[in-house]
């Protein structure tokens, strides 16, 4: 579990920076070079079409995967693959976890697992919109509940790091704008988002700057502002600055 030091750092280095990271399935790059950190308190987006290396990049970053070259740091001290899983926790695309448990009984195990309170357990799970299916096994949850369970879980560990896959996912647009919300109030309060987005219009409303991934490569990376001024289109959507950077 995180220690308390970790979690309430206030070095003006940005927490997290990753420098060079490459991953080689054979003689192709799954992710090239990539270079980019994160400061405490931003929603980062990792943006690009499927196939773009989003989610190799982000398993590279947590450990799950080896890669060839290339450093992650933690307030600038390098951070091994085995200690990463103290400060970052990721969320994959499209896992259930415990499918035949009581989505209450997940809830609990993971608060208690983290040491959360009734009063915090109850918040998390109604900023998510997960009491409705509190009595529901995990497997007969849909795709957007699923969802909700899993972000719930992430926002009940303490990590100062969270990285998402496709956090959207089976959301409509409502539904996204209500978790954009939880998600913006939740980086108020110091955590630091790292979402992997292929929805660009989703990107545009949560993300505070973004790293535009194209085969492999960062092709671009700032605020929006950044970008628009960076390509020269002042009232460029970011699907705009995203086409004519790659």
């Amino acid at each position: 579990m995180p220690s308390e030091e970790l979690l309430i750092s206030k070095s003006p280095v940005p927490p997290l920076s990753v420098t060079n990271l490459t991953k080689r399935y054979g003689e192709e790059p799954a992710i090239d070079r990539v270079t980019f950190s994160a400061t405490a308190g931003e929603v980062l987006g990792i943006i690009g079409p499927n196939g773009a290396g989003k989610t190799t990049l982000l398993e590279a970053v947590v450990g799950l995967l080896p890669t060839d070259s290339g450093e992650v740091f933690w307030h600038s001290d390098p951070l091994p693959a085995s200690q990463r899983r103290n400060v970052l926790f990721y969320l994959p695309d499209g896992v259930r976890l415990y499918r035949d448990e009581a989505t209450s009984q997940v809830v609990s195990f993971f608060a208690g697992v983290y040491r959360r309170s009734m009063a915090e357990t109850a918040d998390t799970v109604s900023s998510v919109g997960l009491r409705p299916v509190l009595h529901k096994r995990v497997h007969a949850l849909s795709k957007g509940y699923n969802r909700r369970l899993l972000l719930a879980l992430a926002l009940l560990a303490p990590h100062p790091v969270l990285l998402m896959d496709e956090p959207f996912d089976g959301f409509d647009l409502r539904q996204t704008r209500e978790i954009v919300e939880v998600l913006r109030n939740r980086a108020a309060r110091g955590r630091t988002f790292i979402l992997a987005i292929h929805q660009l219009a989703d990107a545009e409303r949560v993300c505070d700057r973004l790293i535009l991934l194209a085969g492999g490569r960062v092709r671009g990376a700032g605020t929006l502002d950044e970008l628009r001024a960076q390509t020269e289109l002042p009232a460029g959507s970011l699907e705009d600055i995203f086409l004519a950077l790659t």
